[in-house]
């Protein structure tokens, strides 16, 4: 019989999972594993620093709803990845991190990168561990992509010594496992007719609607039953699409306070949420999440229902005779004239025609431009200006890092929505401070010819931490500042296409240009500093 290696029945193990694509930063504790995908067709994405292939690969799962994989090698391959590791950890996402490690006969000896990976990684994943058996190894990636899907998702890692990896077995006497993953869980049809029955009740509901909110939610279909206001957060933004009648962006607290009954879906009640303090405390929150350990967190959930809330939407569809409408209330219409009255103000802000540029004008010219686009957003103020201007069509047209708050995942995002989505235009919208993470994935995009647009709201500092500073330390303030840096100019150095500009009105031309020049792209733009009324630190 044919014998295959470790690496291999790996490749081959991923495949079974539905993965086409691993991203990673070579090293020699992982040729097996890439010469596997090789030979079992599994697309093979290198980058120039680990932590960016496990964003993509987290990416990667975000908007293909299977699998995100990354190989790094041993010792600082896997070490570069753990920030990856932890931002996929805090936005609850499927990704499977595979480390190189030393051979097993070298075990205490000192080997080259000799580490024990695992432990790095317990308080972040759900699984981490080490595979010792060749003949095993399909069912350690079983298990590893089992442990990735449970609940809302999470991080799984799993090391295989180089022996493991270059060991050849008996192709007939590997288990390949199947039906290993479980059916999302959804919720009683009594606890269904209850919540139906309370929304028929209510005057004054509240759809809100967070990270583990999951895509093809149903969740459309059900705010035109409802008629209610819905607000989305962290990754569900898109979940109702740009302009839908009922979709609120800048009034959520106002929202919050004066409603009755607010259905939260898949939300974390933390810093961005204003740990759900900011509800009319006589409202009837009913709370859905796959999590149980985030239900009740923070603050209490009156109605408390561990389910995945995709499925959970799916029921209460089926029930919709009990509070469908056709015409929004009073309560409704009051909220969506807000909104309306908040974006007339927005406009107003974003018709400066000040140079620097204001952020609000930078937000809504390139916004403008990127409509149809899936957007990267890699920063502080900027992308917290740049999102209520946003026109997601659907789940994944807006990828951030959620509430780890990392930066430096724009291009690697980008890179993954690009190899997802190859005939879509990908762009990022990065802070200056963002930019200097993993700038260098534009020579990933150079070398792979994919022409990723990004663009810089480049007000010469970290300005999210100098208000900060400034607030408590007004006259010493200190590493907040880097100058108005020629960031283009190292992308059109790398083979791209890159531009400054510092007007307004040169924001949308240089887009196209960017865009007609067919490579990747960076649009330096100086914008104002501004300070900020409030700082997500003293929340």
């Amino acid at each position: 019989m044919a014998k295959i290696h470790g690496g291999q029945i790996i490749a081959r193990s991923l495949r079974h999972e539905g993965v086409d694509t691993l991203f990673t930063l070579t090293g020699g504790h992982i040729v097996a594993i890439l010469d596997g995908c090789v030979q079992e067709g599994i697309r093979v994405v290198d980058v120039r620093h680990e932590q960016a292939a496990i964003h993509a690969a987290e990416a990667y799962s975000r908007l293909t709803g299977k699998l995100g994989v990354a190989a790094v090698t041993a010792g600082p391959g896997v070490t570069d990845a753990v920030t990856g590791v932890a931002t996929a950890w805090f936005s609850a996402t499927p990704v499977l991190l595979l480390g190189g490690r030393h051979f097993v006969r070298q075990e205490q000896k000192g080997g080259l990168q000799e580490m024990d990976h695992p432990q790095l990684f317990r308080s972040i994943t759900t699984w981490a561990a080490t595979a010792w058996e060749t003949d095993r190894l399909a069912d350690y990636i079983a298990t590893a992509a089992r442990r990735a899907f449970a609940g809302r998702g999470a991080p799984v890692f799993l090391d295989v010594p180089m022996d493991v990896q270059f060991d050849m077995v008996e192709e007939s006497t590997i288990a390949w496992p199947e039906g290993h993953r479980p059916t999302p869980p959804g919720v009683s049809a009594d606890d269904v007719a209850a919540v139906a029955a309370m929304l028929a009740r209510s005057e004054r509901p509240v759809v809100f609607a967070g990270g583990g909110l999951r895509r093809q939610s149903q969740l459309r279909k059900f705010a035109d039953l409802l008629q209610a206001p819905a607000f989305l957060n962290d990754n569900a933004r898109g979940a109702l699409p740009h302009g839908h009648r009922l979709l609120g962006n800048r009034r959520r607290s106002m929202a919050f306070a004066g409603a009755d009954l607010v259905l939260a879906l898949g939300v974390d009640w933390d810093f961005r949420t204003g740990y759900g303090q900011k509800i009319n405390p006589e409202a009837h929150v009913v709370q859905v999440d796959a999590d149980p350990t985030k239900v009740g967190w923070n603050r209490p959930a009156h109605t408390a229902l561990t389910a995945d809330p995709a499925r959970f939407l799916a029921q209460l569809n089926e029930a919709s005779d009990e509070f469908a409408t056709t015409d929004p209330s009073p309560w409704t219409r009051s909220i969506m004239e807000a909104e309306a009255e908040a974006q007339a103000r927005a406009e107003q802000e974003a018709a400066s025609d000040a140079s620097p540029v204001h952020p609000e004008r930078f937000a809504k010219e390139v916004t403008s431009f990127l409509a149809g686009s899936i957007v990267s957003l890699d920063g502080g103020d900027i992308v917290s200006t740049t999102a209520k201007w946003l026109q997601p069509a659907d789940q994944g047209d807006v990828l951030t890092a959620g509430a780890f708050g990392t930066l430096g995942t724009g291009a690697p995002y980008a890179l993954a929505a690009q190899v997802v989505h190859p005939e879509r235009r990908v762009s990022i919208v990065y802070g200056d401070g963002a930019f200097g993470f993993n700038g260098m994935e534009f020579d990933t995009f150079i070398r792979l010819g994919m022409p990723v647009i990004g663009v810089i709201g480049n007000d010469g500092a970290w300005n999210n931490i100098k208000t900060f500073h400034r607030a408590f330390y007004p006259d010493r303030l200190v590493a907040t500042d880097l100058g108005i840096r020629p960031y283009h100019a190292m992308v059109e150095g790398l083979g791209g296409h890159g531009e400054f500009v510092d007007r307004p009105d040169q924001i949308r031309p240089a887009l196209e240009r960017a865009a007609e020049s067919g490579k990747p792209a960076l649009v330096n733009v100086h914008i104002a500093e501004t300070m900020r009324a409030s700082s997500n630190y003293a929340q």
